[in-house]
């Protein structure tokens, strides 16, 4: 029952209440975008970050779907 909680737990919400998901992306591809952002903006945290692809996310119309990841990553960035 325990394990059964911690996985839902953690691919739902994060300890500060951001939805963690791939966004239409596989894991691989979601983890690879973060990795670049955090990269290409040292100034911004991870958890803000995550903020901004979920804005981006919302803009879309809640998918990500049919964007490239060098395009999120751009439109990302603007949002930062």
């Amino acid at each position: 029952e325990n394990s059964l909680q911690k996985t839902s737990t953690c691919s739902s919400v994060n300890p500060s209440g951001i939805f963690v998901s791939p966004y239409g992306l596989n894991l691989s591809s979601f983890t690879k975008l973060i990795k670049r952002l955090q990269e290409r903006h040292p100034e911004f945290s991870k958890q803000e970050i995550m903020k901004a692809v979920q804005e981006l996310r919302r803009i879309n119309k809640g998918v990500l779907n049919g964007l490239t990841i060098s395009s999120i990553e751009e439109k990302t960035s603007a949002i930062l």
